[in-house]
């Protein structure tokens, strides 16, 4: 219940601020009845295509759902950045009045009260998404190396150490389908990984568009001997936990709900159920009883409370979730949210790495964050080889 009241009034401050907008609009355009009017259907259509989606997305024909969320979450980043500039150049008439800084004919070529810098507005509005959208296609791999006071040498491993390729929030669905996937797969491959782990949000809203593009199919293609390992994040709840595990399931993908894998009798892989579900495992619960003198990688899909993974003793956790905020200024709030929004910290003896995640919720944008994928390069401490090797 609660989450729909903040639902509702989010919705409602976002149909204010297109509100807003087309009142602010309104007063740069010269006075033709018709170009208002069409103004204001341009904006209803951007608000009603992202609601009737949301409200209908599985009963409507699969292609309208893609078209709707397209169109919806599209305007919605139009929208809000639009929405920014013109409360910025309401603030600086604003306070014009009162401290004179730029002159009355200066204010009038470049603000809200000018035909002129309605079209600069929209340029650069236009500018920013068209580069947004060409740095989100743009995935960069993140190469980390953690050496680690515990064996990782087994008989399956080629080299001396484990790779670990790990990828967080695909958001598949009516947005991102089988084209990306299999440019994703074709990425992960190339890096000849020994295991592969997805921390979370491999579902968007619905399994509805998986199972339509056979999405199962393509993770079947990835090349990892030591297996392909997630956990659950909130979108899956969002989905349908039952519908997400079957999906899992056909793809060959090894779900981890609070349970713990050992894998090639070698180091164990920790899936903990996503935040959402209040009533998850503590860690210190699900490694009880392991052999703590193997390697223990654990996914959370949300970085809260990283202190509990130093306080067990975990190795290494990625986490995902935060998108990075995905469009500034959003990465602001979530580096004030989270103790770590993005990128490797160490807390003690853990290693902790918070991805902004290979795909992306809503328009398929990236305004001063990243897509990516991360390699974990893990081997054995030089100091802990050189023990070994004088006890020999």
């Amino acid at each position: 219940m609660i989450k729909l009241i903040i639902f509702i009034l989010i919705f409602l401050l976002y149909i204010g601020g297109n509100i807003y907008i087309v009142a602010s609009v309104s007063k740069m355009l010269p006075p033709l009845p018709l170009l208002r009017i069409g103004i204001i259907m341009l904006v209803v259509c951007g608000i009603a295509s992202f609601l009737l989606y949301m409200l209908f997305h599985n009963e409507l024909p699969y292609k309208l759902s893609k078209f709707l969320f397209f169109a919806g979450t599209t305007w919605m980043n139009f929208f809000f950045y639009l929405l920014l500039i013109t409360l910025i150049s309401s603030l600086i008439l604003f306070v014009n009045r009162f401290i004179p800084l730029f002159s009355q004919s200066a204010l009038l070529h470049y603000t809200k009260e000018n035909t002129l810098g309605l079209g600069l507005s929209l340029a650069f509005v236009t500018m920013l998404l068209i580069g947004g959208y060409f740095k989100y296609l743009w995935k960069k791999q993140v190469v980390i190396s953690i050496e680690l006071s515990k064996n990782i040498r087994t008989d399956s491993i080629h080299g001396d150490s484990l790779k670990v390729l790990a990828i967080s929030d695909l958001h598949l669905g009516y947005a991102t389908g089988a084209a990306e996937l299999n440019e994703w797969i074709r990425q992960i491959n190339n890096e000849q990984p020994d295991v592969v782990v997805i921390a979370g949000d491999i579902v968007d809203i619905s399994t509805k568009p998986l199972i339509h593009d056979s999405l199962y199919l393509l993770f079947k293609k990835i090349e990892a001997p030591l297996g392909v390992y997630t956990c659950l994040g909130n979108h899956e709840y969002y989905a349908g936990v039952d519908k997400c595990v079957d999906f899992f399931k056909k793809a060959g993908i090894h779900l981890l709900r609070d349970s713990v894998a050992l894998v090639d009798s070698t180091f164990y892989i920790v899936g903990r159920d996503d935040k959402t579900n209040p009533e998850r495992k503590p860690i210190k619960q699900l490694i009880a009883g392991i052999d703590h003198s193997k390697p223990i990688i654990l996914l959370d899909h949300q970085p809260y409370d990283l202190q509990e993974s130093a306080d067990n003793k975990i190795d290494l956790q990625f986490s995902g979730h935060t998108h990075d905020g995905q469009i500034w200024p959003f990465s602001l709030i979530t580096k004030a949210i989270y103790e770590n929004s993005h990128g490797f910290i160490k807390k003690g003896e853990t290693n902790i790495y918070v991805s902004s995640g290979i795909g992306i919720w809503g328009g398929k944008f990236r305004i001063g964050t990243q897509s990516e994928f991360v390699v974990f390069n893990i081997k054995t401490s030089s100091d802990k080889v050189k023990g070994e090797a004088g006890k020999k």
